[in-house]
């Protein structure tokens, strides 16, 4: 069969994955197509919240001459309400229009569900391998909640994985760097280099939460 032939075929497959993957947000709470989460709708109210939105741009805008680099991922962590959540799925959108295959993972959901089903070696297994193999993560709002060692040692195995196969990560938390460091060195300390780069860390302060404006 000719090449051309083919051709159609291979794009037609590459939008059906791009689909999931939009299908698999919208069962995660996100509607791709209706989301209001974008840049340009994000309000810049303060010097921090302008680092915040500039560093994020410039992530999407680098993204493909760093993403099989070791600093190939975002981190946006610190003060609550500071619009986090709101940049890290605008970038996961962004990448999205590229044709990037992006997973949305709800930290806190996730982890519980994985939890519920930690008996059951194939659900764990198939889990745990969504997050560890996608072309990009997407973790939103780690350590949300109570933390144990359980918590811990999911997200390190994902962690981890991605950090040694330079698979990029876009991650958001409410905690400082240092506090991600004291829940897990192991953890924290991956997650910081990959990110070194593009680290957005909101200082904990009244004034960078948009919320109480």
């Amino acid at each position: 069969m000719p090449q051309e032939n083919r051709q159609p075929l291979a794009v037609s497959c590459e939008c059906r994955e791009i689909e999931k993957v939009k299908n698999e947000w919208k069962h995660s709470g996100i509607n791709v197509e209706m989301t209001k989460h974008t840049f340009a709708n994000y309000k810049v109210w303060n010097r921090a919240s302008q680092r915040a939105k500039d560093t994020s741009a410039a992530y999407c805008t680098d993204f493909d001459e760093i993403r099989n680099s070791r600093r190939n991922s975002i981190l946006l962590c610190g003060q609550v309400g500071s619009g986090k959540t709101h940049l890290s799925v605008a970038i996961g959108l962004n990448l999205l229009k590229q044709k990037i295959k992006v997973v949305y993972m709800p930290y806190r959901d996730v982890i519980t569900k994985i939890k519920q089903n930690i008996l059951d070696q194939e659900y764990y297994v198939k889990a745990i391998s969504k997050y560890k193999l996608c072309e990009v993560l997407l973790i939103d709002d780690l350590f949300k909640g109570r933390i144990n060692e359980s918590d811990i040692n999911i997200v390190f195995e994902i962690i981890n994985y991605r950090y040694l196969n330079f698979l990029p990560i876009i991650v958001s938390s409410e905690f400082s760097i240092e506090r991600l460091l004291n829940f897990d060195e192991a953890v924290g300390s991956r997650i910081y280099e990959m990110s070194k780069d593009y680290v957005v860390e909101i200082e904990k302060d009244i004034h960078n939460n948009y919320r109480l404006k």
